[in-house]
């Protein structure tokens, strides 16, 4: 389900209080393919059967990230398919270039980024850390990329 942050906040207190852990992932997740699956089934995982909760770039925060042909898949239909994904519990818009101020908002208690990171080389760490969270990785590794899978179509047209 989509919802507004705070919503997203509401539902986190609510997770906390039952004891249960808080993950936030995020990304654009335009052209959605098998590694943005894998990325958000472990996410949950590391939940233990908490909540997860993932932040979806708006389309003007894509564009400025990736160029201006991008994204290819509007934002609301972006995020309607990363909410259908039996992982996760709710999607959030955000538009930030980085995940600083939906993580401040949420204070999730893990912050999960993909395997194109570690856990040292994600950006919002220290802030994470600063709340008393974690940041982890997790999901396949980098095989899969949505400018690869563009490529690869431009190939074949």
């Amino acid at each position: 389900m989509i919802c507004t942050l705070a919503e997203a906040q509401a539902l986190r207190e609510e997770a906390r209080k039952r004891g249960a852990l808080v993950a936030v992932a995020n990304g654009a997740f335009d052209l959605l393919h098998v590694g943005h699956l894998r990325y958000l089934e472990g996410a949950k995982q590391a939940t233990a059967g908490g909540l997860l909760i993932v932040g979806v770039n708006t389309d003007a925060s894509v564009r400025a990230l990736k160029g201006p042909r991008r994204p290819f898949v509007p934002e609301q239909e972006r995020a309607e398919l990363v909410a259908a994904l039996r992982c996760v519990d709710r999607v959030v818009l955000f538009g930030e270039p980085t995940a600083a101020g939906l993580l401040t908002a949420l204070r999730p208690d893990l912050h999960v980024k993909g395997t194109d990171y570690t856990a040292e080389t994600v950006p919002e760490r220290e802030l994470v850390t600063s709340f008393g969270g974690r940041t982890i990785v997790a999901g396949d590794p980098k095989d899969h990329s949505t400018t690869d899978l563009i490529a690869r179509l431009k190939t074949l047209l």
